[in-house]
This record gives C-alpha cells, sequence and structure tokens, in this order.
C-alpha cells in the first residue's frame, strides 16, 4: 500500500466531520437548541444495535500514490484560495465547506469512529476515557475492562482501586474511574441498565458532556450529531467555517452549514483529516487533498515530498488505531498494549 493520499487532487479537484472535555472537565450546556432539538430524535433508537456508519455503501480505496506534478499542480492551485475568509460571501463560504466535505468523502470514504466498541455502554465508556490521551491508548485499554465489568451493573459494583488500575494507561486514571462508577451506577439505577438515546439523557450523566453524548448518538443510534474535539475545531477555524472558540458554538454554527444527515460523518472526516494530514503544529500542505480550497495553505510544509513523509496512520503507512478496525479499513490493526503500537 502506498503512502500518499494526492490521488484525490487531481480527480477531486473538479468536484467537489474539545479531546480534553470528557471525564476530566467535560460539562452539559443547555443553550444551543438545534443541536439539542435535533437530538431529539434518539430515544426510538435505544433497541438499535451499534452499527458504525459508512461511507453511503461505497467500497474502501486504498490510498494510491498521485505523480508529483499533479501533486505540485493541485498545491500551486491552493492559492485560489488564499483570500476566502476575507470578504467572502456567506453563501461562497457554505459552498466551499459543501465541497470541502464532498472531497474529503472522496478522501475517506471509510471514515468511521477509532474508538473499539461492540455496543453503546462499551462506547460511552471509551468516549469518556479517551480524554486527554490517544483513541489508540483507549484502544489497547479496555480489551481487559470490559473483560472484568462488561455491563453497567458490573462496572457500578466496581471497587475504584481495582478499575483505576485497570485504567491506569490513559491517565487521569482516578477522576475517570469516578466517572465510570458514577456513569454507570446511573445507568443501572436510572436508565434499567441501558444506554440512553437521548442528548438530554446522556448529559446527566456523570463525566459526560455534549461531545461524547453525540459521538455515542451518530455511533451508536444514529442520531446525527457534529463531535467538536480538538481536531474539528481546528479545522474549521483554519478553513473560515467559523471563527468561534466555545465548542458548542462551534457545533451550532456548523450545524447551521451542513444538513443534519450530512453531521456524523462530516466529523469524521474532519477529525480523520486532522489526525492525518493537517495536523496542529506542522500540517502537511503538500499532500493534502483539499489545498485548492484552503484558506490557510502555507501554514505547514508545502513541498510535496516532504509533506508525505508528515503523514500519520494508513496514510503514511502506519497502523491506525482501533486493534479491531471495520472490514473496509484500508491500513492495518494497531498492536495490542505492551507490543509496541507506532503511536
Amino acid at each position: 500500500m502506498s503512502n500518499s493520499p494526492v490521488r484525490a487532487q487531481a480527480k477531486g479537484a473538479g468536484r467537489v466531520s474539545g479531546e480534553q472535555n470528557s471525564a476530566v472537565g467535560e460539562h452539559a450546556s443547555p443553550s444551543s437548541k438545534k443541536t439539542t432539538k435535533a437530538s431529539k430524535s434518539g430515544g426510538s433508537s435505544r433497541g438499535r444495535s451499534s452499527a458504525e456508519p459508512t461511507a453511503a455503501g461505497k467500497p474502501a480505496r486504498t490510498p494510491s500514490k498521485a505523480a508529483p506534478s499533479k501533486a505540485a499542480g493541485a498545491v500551486k492551485a491552493a492559492g485560489t484560495a488564499k483570500g476566502a475568509g476575507k470578504g467572502e460571501s456567506r453563501l461562497a463560504m457554505v459552498r466551499r465547506a459543501r465541497r470541502i466535505n464532498r472531497e474529503l468523502a472522496e478522501v475517506y470514504p471509510y471514515a468511521h469512529p477509532e474508538l473499539d466498541f461492540r455496543n453503546p455502554f462499551e462506547l460511552l465508556v471509551a468516549t469518556v476515557l479517551s480524554a486527554q490521551t490517544t483513541d489508540l491508548r483507549v484502544n489497547q485499554t479496555t480489551p481487559a475492562l470490559f473483560a472484568k465489568y462488561p455491563t453497567p451493573e458490573d462496572m457500578a459494583a466496581a471497587v475504584p482501586e481495582e478499575l483505576e488500575e485497570l485504567i491506569r494507561p490513559t491517565g487521569f486514571f482516578r477522576a475517570k474511574a469516578k466517572s465510570l462508577i458514577g456513569l454507570s451506577t446511573a445507568l443501572r439505577d436510572t436508565f434499567g441498565g441501558e444506554v440512553p438515546g437521548r442528548l438530554e439523557d446522556l448529559v446527566t450523566l456523570p463525566g459526560v458532556g455534549r461531545k461524547t453524548a453525540n459521538v455515542v448518538l451518530g455511533n451508536a443510534f444514529g442520531v446525527p450529531g457534529i463531535t467538536v474535539d480538538t481536531h474539528f475545531g481546528r479545522l474549521v477555524r483554519r478553513w473560515k467555517w467559523t471563527e468561534q472558540e466555545d465548542p458548542e458554538k462551534v457545533e451550532e454554527e456548523i450545524c447551521a452549514i451542513f444538513p443534519k444527515s450530512d453531521w456524523t460523518m462530516l466529523s469524521h472526516r474532519v477529525i480523520f483529516h486532522g489526525r492525518r494530514i493537517c495536523h496542529s503544529r506542522k500540517p502537511a500542505c503538500g499532500a493534502c487533498p483539499i489545498a485548492p480550497l484552503c484558506p490557510s495553505y502555507g501554514e505547514g510544509e508545502t513541498d510535496p515530498e516532504k509533506a508525505k513523509k508528515l503523514l500519520k496512520y494508513e496514510m503514511g503507512g502506519l497502523p491506525g488505531q482501533r486493534l479491531a478496525p471495520p472490514p473496509d479499513y484500508p491500513g492495518r490493526p494497531a498492536a495490542p498494549l505492551g507490543t509496541g503500537d507506532d503511536e
């Protein structure tokens, strides 16, 4: 498998989805009426399985290598987007944003939640554990955790010190253990041992705020939602879709740009792109398939060959974050804890 995503630059240029918010500091807020209203439809989905979303049934495509000349041409064209955000009308911004989403769907047809889970309870616990650590570290930790505490009833009865020891690799293990026992107790006592399928119920659980609730709703219940983690917030500001810093305000503004049906997969695509190409400190601009649409092109490495060396996970020919990725994932599974993880 090649390690460059720039195959989409030539094909797609003409066409055109807070990691610190969970157990350690995430708080629910009632102010976003649009997103709360959108989540209410989840109540009827309670009995659904945790089938993970796919990109409209499209077959996965392994990233392939594009000729350097094509990459350079696409990167050169990025200059046309430099004026975006400076006098750009809202209509033009919305059109550009939706085109970026379509391009990302071509690059990441296999985008998915990067936490291993088999049911809503496992996804809820894994998302709480993901605060201030990587999804990879969580995935390496949860097999032993769920083997000992497979249900909310089991986790509610856990000895705190024993639970803390199991989740120690994820960091902040005392605060997280307190949240896990608290939310498991609430699930047992208030929700009959089932994870609720409504945002207003989920945010009443200890350690669960809007970000965690939207992850669970979108991926375990099929209820559309925007997940504003640090990657998502950084990229939508970099692309001039919003200037907001507050995650809830970001969520509200991005929800207004896209139809509800796009929200969950948009979140996955944007987060995938932020983890693989559009990094915080040194984005791989020269290997970016949406460079012609990016008003922040040039903040990172623009040389195509140098940029390719910055790519991560399957885009860089390395293992992904999941030990048990979906069948359509074109990369390699991650290694279990203690066996080397290419983190």
